[in-house]
């Protein structure tokens, strides 16, 4: 049984509304002054406390806020008879969860307890029903001969209803979920692998964004007219759906243009997309052109330690002279260190920034059973992502330029994909160590469970040697060495992976930010 708090200096007149609330099956504990309902605190449980602000004694705002330093979580409803402004201006910024003006009827009061009582019940409720009037539409789009475009609405469709179902209590339906969201990224994959080859030589004009095509597209466009300087913010491993997780608190600070989304290119790892990214060419094309700036997958060395010269060159060879300088955040101290030179960067053309610490989360959550206890489901993660944004130096960096002239890009070079589906396969030594492709000599793998590519060339990645072919896991898959293969498959198994196809890996946010 729910039980109600209430306090009024006029208790007694309040009979008539508590024998109503009765009536509905709550039960109401009176109190006649702030002081008593802070004794009644001490020795009982309740769920809601409706407040008078008026009263001798301890008042309404002196007591709400000793509740809410003893007891944060309860919701208190403020009731006045008084509208002034800086009453309420209290009222609210002590944290009440509504207020009601006197004279108060029975309905007004059993609507804002179900509000504040039922309200998750209700949600729950409501977004099931919608859901399974959804899930019909969403098998069938499935199951179509969908476009690139397609699969991004698609996509799209199934992060809402993650996000939207994600505080529901029915595991039920959201199980169902899940197995539909399997079954769309496995035909994904294969849609994805069947046009990849074509994608991303593009001799006929006709493919998606990709990594390597994104800055001429969203970034130099702007940079040419030179109206304003333009930050790009590089979020490592950040996938859609945490970027929707973020979206209402960035939207308190700034406004969103454009929310698009590209193809990522493979293999969805930091040293292939984002290398692209900046150089705007593929691997291969990087190592022909460029091959001071690269780094074989056998090498020893920080694959990825040349982004700003290939940015350089690259903005070169589409004859742009801009001032640009490049950061990369690699922990607190030297984000908040970067936080006070941002006004140097209002001078410079073009401001790129990268944050690792997605990242190191998604990494992390594989190596600590702390870090899996936190991030333990797609919400889960969703939920340390924007506790991290929430705190961090990227957050201060926005509302720096939340009323400043500038052009704002969030993206990312790749996602990740939470693995379930062990597959096996059986190699060399020399063979790349990434759970989600493997590229070497010998690869002995079911083909049909893999996206199997003989000469990497191919699809515009560097060869190891003429004898080096290269696989991607597919989906949620992820390989395991037949060598101790129950040890790895649970050692790996519901962890965030990255390096093959699926939709969270390649379909990647791309982001543009405005002053309000």
């Amino acid at each position: 049984m729910v039980k109600i708090l209430w306090a009024d200096d006029e208790i007694d007149l309040l009979k008539p509304y508590i024998l109503f609330l009765e009536a509905k099956g709550y039960k109401v504990v009176p109190a006649n002054d702030g002081q008593e309902a802070l004794d009644i605190l001490e020795k009982e449980v309740v769920d809601i406390i409706f407040l008078d602000e008026n009263m001798p004694g301890v008042n309404g705002l002196e007591a709400l806020t000793r509740i809410k330093l003893k007891y944060p979580s309860i919701p208190v409803i403020m009731i006045t008879k008084s509208e002034e402004e800086n009453i309420m201006e209290q009222a609210i910024g002590s944290k009440i969860s509504d207020y009601l003006i006197k004279p108060v009827n029975p309905n007004q009061i059993l609507l804002v307890l179900k509000k504040h009582l039922d309200k998750s019940r209700l949600v729950t409720q409501t977004s099931t029903m919608s859901y399974q009037q959804e899930f019909r539409n969403l098998s069938m789009k499935i199951n179509e001969d969908l476009s690139w475009e397609e699969w991004i609405e698609l996509y799209k469709k199934i992060v809402y209803w993650e996000i939207e179902l994600s505080a529901s209590k029915d595991e039920s339906i959201f199980e169902i979920l899940k197995d539909q969201k399997t079954e769309a990224n496995e035909r994904f994959s294969r849609f994805y692998q069947n046009n990849y080859n074509e994608w991303i030589k593009d001799k006929q004009g006709i493919a998606p964004i990709m990594s390597h095509k994104v800055l001429s597209k969203y970034v130099f466009p702007l940079l040419k007219e030179r109206k304003r300087p333009i930050f790009l913010i590089v979020l490592d491993n950040f996938r859609f759906d945490q970027w929707r997780a973020l979206k209402p608190k960035i939207e308190q600070i700034m406004s969103v243009k454009k929310e698009d989304i590209y193809y990522s290119i493979l293999p969805t790892t930091t040293q292939y997309a984002r290398n692209a990214l900046f150089a705007s060419m593929t691997p291969l094309e990087i190592k022909q052109n460029y091959p001071q700036y690269w780094i074989d997958e056998d090498k020893e060395g920080n694959k990825n330690q040349y982004e700003p010269d290939l940015l350089t060159d690259n903005l070169k060879r589409h004859r742009i002279k801009a001032s640009t300088t490049y950061h990369k955040v690699l922990n607190v101290t030297y984000g908040m260190r970067m936080i006070d030179i941002l006004p140097n960067f209002m001078q410079n053309d073009l401001n790129v920034i990268v944050y690792n610490f997605i990242d190191m989360l998604s990494h992390a959550r594989t190596d600590s059973d702390l870090v899996r206890e936190l991030a333990a489901d797609e919400n889960a993660y969703r939920g340390v992502t924007k506790t991290w944004f929430e705190h961090s130096p990227l957050l201060e960096v926005l509302k720096y330029l939340s009323d400043k002239d500038a052009d704002v890009f969030i993206t990312t070079d790749h996602g990740s994909v939470k693995v379930h589906k062990p597959v096996k396969i059986k190699s060399n030594k020399e063979a790349s160590v990434n759970l989600r492709y493997k590229i070497g000599r010998l690869l002995d793998v079911d083909t049909r469970e893999v996206y199997d590519v003989k000469n990497p060339s191919e699809i515009m990645l560097p060869s190891l040697s003429m004898m080096s072919p290269i696989v991607f896991a597919r989906a949620n898959g992820y390989f395991v060495y037949p060598n101790n293969y129950n040890q790895y498959v649970s050692y790996y198994m519901n962890t965030f992976q990255h390096g093959g196809i699926s939709m969270e890996e390649c379909l990647i946010p791309f982001i543009h930010l405005t002053k309000k």
